[in-house]
């Protein structure tokens, strides 16, 4: 009765098992996914708030997307590149303005971080879970990290995935053959170079990473890689180098100056604003716009952290030593090196005027200290999991002490990090209605026909740009004097037009000058109020 049938081999029945993720894993991605989600939602809700700086990029970007003009610096200053204006320009011109379209790109940016970092944590021989932990650190959002990784205000984005791109490079650079380097060099130079440009608040980073690369392949670098690594830096720097070889700018002098060097901070508040709150505020332990003293415990821990981290790493690299090419050794290095420039960045910023004038909103040049968790969290995963796996040996009662220690530690980042997260989330709806009435000024403004008007400087750019340049606004101060205007022709155009209105927050000292010109007599002003907002129009 078996005729006809023929027997087939055992492997050709065998049904195949589909390739599963791992569980860490797959829970890295749920959790990668939920911290972009959050974001996104962010976005619709109009948080973080958006602010004239951020909207002087989007002019650059609308200027690019009309092809009126391709411009190097933040307009206004001869530092800090466009590269987010550039980003940016093909959905403003598929869109229009707008400040979704604006963070879209940097919403990229910071989920390319999270995967680099995952990646990096990775080679840097850290097990899933302990990828599965930094991812689950990055994706907390308290009000000052998702400031810096969304508002497009210039050079913060895009800072921790080039840094994270760079560690990677450089494993790749220390332990591959050498055939397949030179497009390694060739990209670690071309970001390091678009770096330069773009904001030089990575250099540390770039230094740390970059010795490390000259102490593993300096005869390497001696010959044609040499040679890749300077060219394509030159060309990632070449938007600065041609612009300051052809107006003789000095970009090095525009950032010390911008770093408060004109005014000088008592040293006592540099090291209170870079030490105490500086750390809290970048790593994302803080609410909206200050720290409370129960989420300054940071403070303590980071540095302690950062030296322990520091002399795992260093202990990790002399005990491999007679093994140059291993890769717990390339490992080590390359913790090392991060850590040393989470270090540099530190120092940069505690000496630096803007610590100690400005701390809450100058914390944001502390942004790109995220770059080194896979490397600063590293001491307390190995002290934990351990004793999470109850594989504790030797100095059990030793090991069980760190091992508490460190969960502790871990399990206060996580829930410090969340309640600022939380804290963001409540204070979404008020953000929200701001936007709203600003966009109740935009649509009374074109309803009165308005074309022309001054304004604060915190209102101007971001009502041109709201506008689509539909609304021109020259910059005045609280006494009407001519403010800082970052693109003149707009002053020029607003003087040009005798019936250019005036634009003032509700009770703020602007609005409250203006009202003083209120009146029946001729010059005097009538005035629109809206939401929160007061329009002055020439009396006629």
């Amino acid at each position: 009765m078996t005729a006809g049938v023929r027997e087939e081999p055992r492997e050709a029945v065998r049904p195949r098992t589909p390739r599963r993720l791992p569980l860490p894993t797959l829970l890295a991605l749920l959790v990668g996914f939920a911290g972009v989600g959050y974001r996104l939602a962010l976005l619709f809700a109009d948080v973080p708030p958006t602010n004239s700086d951020e909207a002087t990029m989007g002019l650059a970007a609308l200027h690019i997307a009309r092809g009126e003009g391709f411009p190097v610096w933040f307009y206004g200053q001869a530092y800090m590149g466009t590269l987010e204006a550039y980003l940016a320009a093909p959905l403003v011109a598929l869109a229009g303005p707008s400040v979704l379209v604006l963070r879209l790109p940097t919403l990229a940016l910071y989920a390319l971080f999270l995967l680099l970092s995952w990646r990096l944590t990775r080679r840097l021989g850290g097990d899933r879970w302990y990828a599965l932990l930094v991812v689950a650190v990055l994706a907390l959002g308290a009000d000052r990290v998702v400031k810096n990784q969304l508002i497009a205000g210039g050079g913060y984005p895009e800072l921790n995935p080039a840094g994270a791109a760079l560690a990677l490079l450089t494993v790749g650079l220390c332990v591959s053959g050498p055939g397949a380097r030179l497009p390694r060099w060739a990209a670690w130079g071309l970001i390091s170079g678009v770096l330069l440009w773009v904001d030089p608040l990575i250099l540390p980073y770039v230094l740390t990473l970059g010795v490390l690369l000259v102490a593993r392949r300096r005869r390497e670098l001696a010959g044609r890689a040499g040679l890749v690594l300077a060219g394509a830096l030159l060309l990632g720097a070449a938007p600065m180098l041609v612009d300051s070889i052809r107006h003789g700018r000095n970009p090095v002098t525009a950032v010390l100056a911008a770093g408060g060097s004109g005014a000088a901070a008592d040293w006592a508040d540099r090291l209170h604003g870079a030490l105490v709150l500086g750390p809290p505020l970048a790593m994302g332990f803080c609410s909206p716009g200050r720290c409370a003293t129960w989420q300054l415990w940071w403070a303590v821990a980071f540095p302690v952290l950062l030296v322990l981290a520091a002399l795992t790493a260093w202990h990790t690299l002399r005990r491999a030593s007679g093994r140059p090419g291993s890769a717990v050794r390339v490992s080590a290095g390359v913790r090392l090196a991060l850590l040393g420039g989470a270090a540099g960045v530190l120092a940069a910023y505690a000496v630096s005027n803007a610590a100690g004038q400005t701390p809450i909103e100058s914390s944001r040049y502390l942004s790109c200290l995220a770059v080194a968790v896979p490397a600063l969290l590293w001491p307390l995963w190995q002290a934990a999991r351990p004793l999470a796996a109850r594989r504790l040996t030797g100095r059990r009662q030793l090991a069980e002490v760190a091992g508490f220690g460190a969960l502790a530690v871990l399990a206060g980042v996580l829930g410090t990090g969340a309640s600022a997260t939380v804290d963001v989330i409540r204070a979404a709806p008020g953000v929200h209605a701001e936007a709203d009435r600003h966009r109740s000024l935009v649509d009374t403004l074109g309803a009165l026909d308005v074309r022309n008007v001054r304004g604060g400087y915190w209102t101007c750019n971001r009502l041109t740009y709201a506008t689509g340049e539909n609304v021109v606004c020259a910059v005045v101060d609280d006494d009407l004097t001519p403010g800082f205007d970052r693109l003149p022709a707009y002053r020029r155009e607003v003087a040009a037009d005798p019936g250019a209105a005036w634009v003032a927050p509700a009770g703020s000292p602007l609005a409250a000058r203006l009202d003083e010109r209120l009146g029946t007599e001729s010059g005097a002003l009538d005035v629109v109020t809206v939401a929160g907002w007061r329009i002055y129009l020439p009396r006629r």
